[in-house]
């Protein structure tokens, strides 16, 4: 099955679009996880088996794990839920953006060692970033588009030819890179106008939406610009605001209720639609 399918199959039988984030920080950490031997395996294998009834996927962010030489259990977080919850695509957010060789070998890092099903990709470098990715059909190529940080607009918002950065950006992304109907574009809450001028742009396409929660993007604003008319097309991502809603004990069952919370949300602002 495709990434594409697999998440549309995810909103219809959980009925969420919601995406926990798994970025570890440890010392954030429980002191009873901070304890264990392999604490973040132990604390994402938490936070997995606490939502994993609530979501439409996961997404853990390659950073956190390299830069804490944790890419083993970056390994072993993917493997639990593909084995343990194989109905739940990964999303590795990993935003490489090169050319060539190179290319495709992080395609094979993304694909092939950490079996995920989807990756992040910095379209910077044009079509020669994107096609050693969209090669492989069944996964899904999630190109930053206009994302959600404060200085995003300086470059993303630059106009050329009468159009932004980000609207170029949206139209090649639907046309001409995404000939495998496997692209997916990254499109911030914290932007809702250009969400809403990129939906328009690009009709159906899926798009990831960071923002929401720690960076302030707000969910009514984001449900109304970027919703498709059958009121799905966003997978909608939290991170920090769900895994460290508690640092006791409780942390699991604490992540459970920011989710049932985005969750809850979520319905409630699609059914005043």
């Amino acid at each position: 099955m495709s990434f594409i399918s697999a998440i549309e199959k995810r909103w219809k039988t959980v009925d969420s679009n919601i995406c926990v984030g798994l970025d570890p920080y440890p010392e954030n950490f429980p002191a009873s996880i901070q304890k264990l031997q392999n604490p973040i395996f132990e604390f994402n294998k938490a936070i997995i088996d606490a939502t994993h009834d609530l979501v439409c996927s996961y997404k853990p962010q390659f950073a956190h794990y390299a830069a804490l030489d944790a890419l083993g259990p970056l390994k072993q977080t993917i493997t639990y839920i593909k084995e343990n919850y194989p109905d739940i695509p990964v999303i590795l957010d990993s935003k490489r953006g090169d050319i060539g060789s190179t290319a495709s070998m992080y395609a094979k890092e993304a694909f092939d060692v950490y079996n995920a099903d989807a990756v992040t990709v910095n379209p910077y470098m044009g079509i020669d970033t994107i096609a050693p990715f969209t090669e492989h059909k069944d996964k899904g190529v999630i190109i930053l588009c206009r994302t959600s940080n404060p200085g995003a607009a300086e470059l993303q918002n630059l106009t050329s030819q009468g159009k932004t950065l980000y609207e170029t950006v949206a139209t090649l992304a639907s046309n001409d890179w995404n000939t495998n109907n496997n692209v997916l574009l990254v499109v911030g809450a914290t932007a809702a106008a250009e969400m809403a001028r990129i939906r328009q742009i690009t009709g159906n396409m899926i798009f990831l939406v960071p923002g929401i929660g720690a960076q302030g993007g707000d969910l009514k604003a984001v449900l109304q610009a970027g919703s498709t008319p059958d009121k799905t097309g966003l997978i909608i991502n939290s991170s920090r605001g769900i895994l460290y809603a508690s640092k006791g004990d409780d942390f699991a069952q604490a992540a459970r209720s920011e989710t049932q919370k985005l969750v809850d949300a979520c319905r409630d602002i699609y059914r005043s639609f």
